[in-house]
């Protein structure tokens, strides 16, 4: 699976989040996808601070949101990945 596959199809994931775990969702649908590498997604958060009134939603990303978006990818793609964030 390549970094582009999972771009294409970022807006059905974070529509399967939204509909599975709204809270999930509002923790993590301002990501953007930086890489893959092998069954790793690393996401970054960087341009949520460059908006005009900012908001930080660290604090709610919680182990179980993590693993409901792994899930929610799992489910699209029919992959298992593990999401880092920085």
């Amino acid at each position: 699976m390549e970094l582009a596959e999972i771009k294409s199809r970022w807006n059905d994931v974070l529509d399967l989040l939204e509909r599975e775990n709204r809270v999930a969702w509002l923790a993590f649908f301002d990501a953007r996808l930086v890489s893959l590498n092998e069954s790793e997604l690393k996401l970054s958060f960087i341009d949520a601070e460059k908006l005009s009134g900012a908001h930080n939603y660290a604090q709610v990303r919680k182990d179980s949101h993590r693993h409901a978006l792994e899930a929610a990818i799992e489910e699209i793609f029919g992959v298992s990945i593990v999401i880092i964030t920085e």
